[in-house]
C-alpha cells in the first residue's frame, strides 16, 4: 500500500463514499494524491511541495481526461484551483479545471475527526453525481 492514496480507514471511509455514488475505485475512478511523496512525519504538504508536485498532477490528469474531478480537502482543493480559500467557500458550487468541473468537499481524514460533517460531504457527492450527469446530458437517478 506504500504510495497508494487514501489507505487505511480513510481510505475505508473514501471506498464506502464512492460505492454510495455508484463509483469504484477500481474500475471507474482515478485516485491522485496532490504531492507525489509523502512529507516526513506525515505533515501536510507545504505550498511548495504543491507547486513541484504539479507538472505531474497536470500530466496525469491529462492522460487521464476525468469527466469530473472531486477534490478533497483544502490543500488539494486550493492546489488544483490555484487559490486559497476554505472548504465551506468552495462548496456547492461548480469550479473549473481545464474545462473540467471540480466539486470540493471534505477529506475523509477529516470526515473521521468531524462525523457530523458526514451530512455535508454527501450532499457534496450528490452535487457531484449531478453535475457529472449534466456534463453527460442523462438524466439522472435521485439517490439524495
Amino acid at each position: 500500500s506504500r504510495g497508494k492514496p487514501f489507505v487505511g480507514v480513510a481510505g475505508k471511509l473514501l471506498d464506502a463514499m464512492l460505492k454510495a455514488i455508484s463509483v469504484d475505485r477500481k474500475k471507474n475512478a482515478y485516485i491522485s494524491n496532490i504531492v507525489k511523496c509523502r512529507p516526513p512525519k506525515n505533515r501536510n504538504p507545504s505550498k511548495e511541495e504543491c507547486l513541484e508536485c504539479r507538472p505531474y498532477l497536470d500530466r496525469q490528469l491529462d492522460l487521464v481526461s476525468p469527466k469530473i474531478i472531486l477534490a478533497m480537502g483544502r490543500i488539494a482543493s486550493n492546489s488544483i484551483l490555484e487559490i486559497d480559500k476554505t472548504i465551506m467557500n468552495l462548496r456547492g458550487k461548480i469550479h473549473d479545471y481545464k474545462s473540467i468541473p471540480v466539486i470540493v468537499t471534505y477529506h475523509p481524514a477529516y470526515l473521521l475527526r468531524s462525523p457530523l460533517e458526514k451530512a455535508k460531504a454527501w450532499v457534496d457527492l450528490c452535487f457531484a453525481t449531478e453535475v457529472l450527469a449534466d456534463k453527460k446530458n442523462s438524466e439522472i437517478i435521485k439517490r439524495c
